[in-house]
């Protein structure tokens, strides 16, 4: 049901961005161009805004800026496809992300002195950031890995609904999306896992050994 669910709002998705991916190629904005962007956006919503306690704001700059993954990905495609470089960009901006928006919540609870709730954001960090390396190293071995629950616009549509519930006074809302999200994430961890290894039985002995 939840993968149904997910590639139903992905659909959804894709026939609202396709529009503008098609504007933006038009008028020579880049994929690269737009995942750097979506970066910058999303680090001023986190620093600029989560992390001094602005957390409507900072929910709503977060979530429209991260959704330009789904936006230079389709960019991509339509242009013929990402290039090495563009992927390696792309990763790399996404990790630069993630740390920000939830190093930006670990330090607002942290003020606020919500020591559970900065637990649950940095073990959200630790997992989200398992969630990328599982899937990469993976591909790196020759395998694919493109399953779970929780890819990186899901965990951060999680935090960002949290944010905003906290944000209008639903007090709890972030710390119980962020437990939530640090559940899902793990679960995801090993979702991809037992991917691999089924994938893995079937394959030769992997080079480079364990490590």
């Amino acid at each position: 049901m939840a993968k149904i669910f997910q590639v139903t709002a992905r659909a959804g998705m894709t026939r609202v961005v396709e529009p503008l991916a098609r504007r933006l190629l038009r008028a020579g904005v880049t994929p690269n161009a737009v995942t750097v962007t979506g970066t910058l956006g999303v680090l001023v919503g986190a620093l600029g805004f989560g992390a001094r306690g602005h957390l409507v704001a900072g929910a709503l700059i977060v979530t429209v800026f991260a959704l330009t993954d789904l936006l230079d990905g389709t960019m991509a495609r339509m242009s013929g496809g990402s290039t090495r470089f563009g992927a390696f960009l792309d990763s790399s901006m996404d990790r630069i992300a993630d740390s920000a928006v939830f190093g930006a919540v670990a330090y607002y609870l942290a003020t606020e002195g919500d020591h559970s709730g900065v637990a649950a954001a940095l073990l959200c960090l630790a997992a989200g950031s398992l969630v990328s390396y599982v899937k990469a190293r993976a591909e790196g071995l020759g395998m694919t890995c493109d399953v779970g629950i929780a890819e990186r616009t899901e965990r951060l549509l999680i935090v960002g609904v949290g944010g905003l519930l906290t944000g209008v006074g639903v007090d709890p809302a972030l710390e119980i999306a962020l437990w939530l999200l640090a559940a899902v994430s793990i679960f995801t961890v090993g979702q991809r896992m037992a991917h691999v290894y089924r994938q893995a039985q079937r394959l030769p002995t992997a080079p480079g050994g364990q490590g």
